[in-house]
This record gives structure tokens, sequence and C-alpha cells, in this order.
């Protein structure tokens, strides 16, 4: 970069600043001015109007661009071999099957582990520290994580001393070393079980803090009337935390459907492991096809789409009981 360009983007940023600074004072200027009537529907105007344009350039246009893309041919023709191609080459099929495995045993078994982890805990000693053990992978990147998780699946050739923990407690009993990431379908299973791994802390944070709303007189209710352990979780505490059991299928199910670091760090998307975000990334920026990476674009907005208003439905309905 010469010192003609750097002083050329430091221009830019100068003159946004200052258009931005102007538009908030003028912003305020006209909240001044406006009728103390009006004033506040004046306010709310335009205090959104800032972000409204935001959330138009940068959300609402590029949405409708990649709809546009997603209907054209590489000459700009109007056609539907995009979406032709995900449903009928085997490549893309495989990593739609491949997202709905994900989507099918991420949620499912993070909320599950989150669920009796937060209920084995609930009011013991170590409580904090145990929580916080299980959250802290929360706290990495997803890249991270996936380069966490190469070590423990890396492999070397038989004789080799074996770096990965897998192969070497394979080695240890006796065993060959085996190539996980590139073995099908055994690398998509160890994949998920990165994302679990992650979302496991989630799952026990909300609902371990759910569990505890529970009021104390449900639970000594039941206990009075002669019930089990497992009787009061299915009967009392479940149905006390469903609205939190929702939002985290819900939220852990949106993340799973656009997981991209963890496959694009450990394997690429090599050894059918791809799934709907990652072939996106390859097919627009690698393979030059903006078509088919707009169509997956639209395909991965039509799975989310649905979760979401269940979501909004669910916490609707809670919101007209209480």
């Amino acid at each position: 970069m010469t010192t003609a360009d750097l002083i050329g983007k430091i221009l830019q940023v100068v003159l946004g600043l200052v258009v931005f600074a102007a538009i908030l004072g003028i912003i305020v200027l006209l909240m001044g001015r406006a009728p103390r009537r009006g004033r506040t529907a004046w306010q709310l105007l335009w205090f959104l109007l800032p972000a409204l344009l935001l959330l138009a350039v940068g959300l609402v246009w590029p949405a409708i661009r990649t709809t546009l893309l997603a209907f054209q041919d590489n000459s700009g023709n109007f056609s539907w071999n995009n979406f032709a191609w995900m449903f009928t080459q085997p490549a893309a099929i495989r990593t739609l099957i491949n997202t709905v495995i994900w989507v099918l045993l991420v949620p499912t078994f993070s909320t599950a582990l989150g669920l009796a982890y937060a209920v084995f805990i609930d009011k013991s000693r170590g409580e904090k520290i145990y929580k916080a053990l299980v959250f802290m992978p929360m706290a990495i990147s997803f890249v991270g994580a996936g380069i966490i998780w190469r070590f423990v699946y890396e492999y070397r050739s038989a004789g080799r001393e074996q770096i990965g923990l897998l192969n070497a407690l394979s080695v240890a009993f006796g065993g060959d070393p085996v190539q996980w990431l590139q073995t099908d379908p055994i690398n998509t299973v160890l994949l998920i079980v990165v994302m679990i791994w992650i979302q496991t802390g989630f799952a026990m944070v909300v609902l371990s803090a759910a569990i505890k709303g529970i009021p104390t007189e449900q639970i000594e209710a039941a206990q009075l009337d002669g019930t089990n352990a497992w009787q009061r979780f299915m009967n009392v505490t479940v149905p006390g935390i469903r609205g939190s059991l929702v939002v985290v299928l819900t939220t852990i199910s949106i993340a799973t459907l656009k997981v991209f670091d963890i496959v694009r760090t450990m394997t690429g998307g090599n050894f059918n492991t791809s799934v709907v975000a990652n072939e996106m990334y390859v097919q627009a920026f690698r393979a030059s096809e903006v078509g088919r990476g707009s169509a997956l674009a639209v395909i991965l907005f039509v799975l989310v789409l649905p979760i979401v208003i269940y979501n909004v439905n669910v916490l609707r309905k809670q919101r007209e009981i209480r």
C-alpha cells in the first residue's frame, strides 16, 4: 500500500465520521424542534432511522441480491439450474444429508447432556465450579475448538508415536491407528462431537437457571405425594422449564444449521463431511459459482425460518399465559 492509498483511506474514515456526526446533529436538532405532542413519535423515528438504514444496506439488500443471484446462471440469465444441481448431484445431496444429521444430533444431545448435568449438580457444594468447567468451551471460538479437536483425532502412521488422543488409546490397547477425519461416515460424527462439546455448556447454563426458577412449593408438594426423583423430574421439572427447553433447542438448531468454522478448520469439507454453510462458501468463493452459492444460502434461510417462527410463536403463547 502506497502513501497515497493510506492517506486516501484515512480521509475516507474521517469523512465517514464527519457524515455520521452531521446526521446525529440533524437528528438532535429536529427532535428539539418537533411539536411536544408528537415529539415522542419523532424521537422514536429518528433514533430508529440509522439502525433501519444499516439493516437495509447490510441485511435486506444483500438478502434480495442473493435471492436474485440464486435464480441466475453465470451469464446472468434466469435459470433453475442452481436448485436442480442441489437436488440431483450426489455431492450436493450428501451435503444436505450431512446438514440434516447435524441438526438432528447436535441440539438433541447438547440439550439432553446440558439438562442432565444441570439437574445433577443443582444445589451441590461445588456447583459454580462444575458449571464453569462445562461452560468453558463456549468461550472458545469454533476455529479454536476445531484446532484443539484436530489434535485429539490426529493420525500418524503405524510405528510412529501417536500424538492424537484417540489413536494413542487405540495403540495402547493393541489396535492400529485410524485416520479418523478421513474415514466416512465416522468423520461426520466426530465433527458433530465438537459442536456438542461447545453447545452443552450453553444448554446447561440456561436450563440450570430455569430449574432454579421452579417454585419450591411444587417440588415439596410432589415429595409429600410420595413421588420418586424420576417422577418429580418428569412431572414437575420438565413442565416447569418447557419454555427454556424450546429456546435452547431452537437456538442450538439455528447455530448448527449455520456451522462453518468447525468443518472448514478440521476437514475443509473433504471426505464427505461438507455442510450447507461450507459448501456455500466453496461454490461462491472457490469454484466461482456464485449462483450455486446463492442457492445454498437461500436453502439455508428456508431451513432456519421455520425454527425462528416456531420459537416466536412459543414465546408469544407463554407471554399470553402470563
